[in-house]
């Protein structure tokens, strides 16, 4: 409390390295309230007290000062209220007063300025990343489904997806950019017709092999899936560019593409697909942790698709970097 009225307390957002930190900052009115707290001893104590509890005499102590100057300060800070009583114990015959900082930080906040949270991750100040994930993902909101294939036996392959889970990896890296939406994101490609038919931006996680969605708008890809009909439905021949001709066919190889949804000329497609599953893992990693090398050739086009290949570099038998092949 200040003068009857209580603090005003907001979130401080500052990165450090490569992580973000977030502190409670108590925000004084003017710069005169701030007086009592920024004197030279009583920054000190203040800094003493945000380290661990302590009471005065002890204080007083560990700065060589007398005690009756220790708690003139103290009293400054209370009526501030930065520091507050924390517990008492009994030392000596007395009774010992413990305080302790109330905050780890103070400020005075100016009525300007102001970014929205939704700018402040790194990818996102990424044009490229930016123009990628649009419309899907704009103004601190996901407009659009993430579709994984049905871990049970479906379609004309009757397959099991096994590479769904991979989306979980994506929504948290999504999830640093957009408010938690009002139904859930992840649907199945078998539950995903009403989405289609009323036109829904999408982000296809998953081959032709297990995903149907992906198999439905294969055709479309600048980048696609080589399927070859047979007796028993289709084979798959790997990946084959448009642009270049060439195939792809290891497991560890992938694509990324964004297209215009075939179900919907306002809203988009961006598919993360494998040749196998661990082709589908690459490509999510591309994506998450890789984006730069991954869209350094992407200039803001609806029809765009790139070759990830998976490595494992640390020889554990898991795929934890990638390489851009087109």
């Amino acid at each position: 409390m200040l003068g009857g009225r209580p603090l005003q307390k907001k979130l401080l957002l500052s990165k450090k390295e490569k992580k973000h930190e977030i502190k409670e900052i108590v925000i004084f009115e003017n710069p005169e309230k701030l007086k009592p707290v920024l004197s030279r001893l009583t920054w000190k104590i203040l800094l003493m007290l945000h380290q661990k509890e302590m009471y005065p005499m002890e204080i007083a102590k560990k700065l060589n000062l007398h005690e009756q100057k220790v708690y003139y300060h103290m009293r400054k800070l209370i009526r501030a209220g930065v520091i507050k009583k924390v517990k008492e114990e009994e030392k000596k015959g007395a009774i010992a007063k413990y305080y302790k900082a109330n905050f780890p930080a103070l400020g005075v906040e100016l009525p300007i300025g102001g970014t929205t949270l939704s700018n402040l991750g790194p990818s996102l100040k990424s044009k490229s990343m930016r123009q990628f994930l649009y419309p899907i993902l704009r103004e601190n909101l996901f407009d659009g489904k993430i579709v994984v294939g049905s871990p049970d036996p479906h379609g004309r392959f009757k397959t099991s997806a096994r590479d769904g889970h991979y989306a979980s990896f994506l929504t948290f890296f999504l999830g640093q950019f957009a408010e938690l939406p009002d139904d859930f994101a992840i649907k199945l490609d078998v539950d995903i017709k009403a989405e289609k038919e009323e036109g829904t931006n999408l982000i296809l996680v998953g081959g032709p092999g297990t995903n149907l969605i992906t198999q439905e708008i294969n055709a479309h890809l600048p980048i696609r899936f080589n399927m070859k009909s047979s007796e028993h439905g289709f084979l798959f021949g790997g990946l084959v560019s448009r642009n270049t001709s060439n195939v792809y066919t290891a497991d560890t190889i992938g694509v990324i593409a964004k297209i215009i949804n075939p179900w919907s000329q306002k809203k988009r497609v961006i598919i993360l697909a494998g040749n196998k599953a661990v082709g589908t893992k690459s490509c999510v990693l591309a994506l998450t942790k890789f984006w730069k090398q991954t869209l350094r050739s992407y200039q803001g086009e609806d029809y765009f698709a790139t070759v990830i290949q998976g490595f494992d570099l640390d020889g554990d038998g898991k795929v934890d970097s990638i390489d851009v092949l087109e």
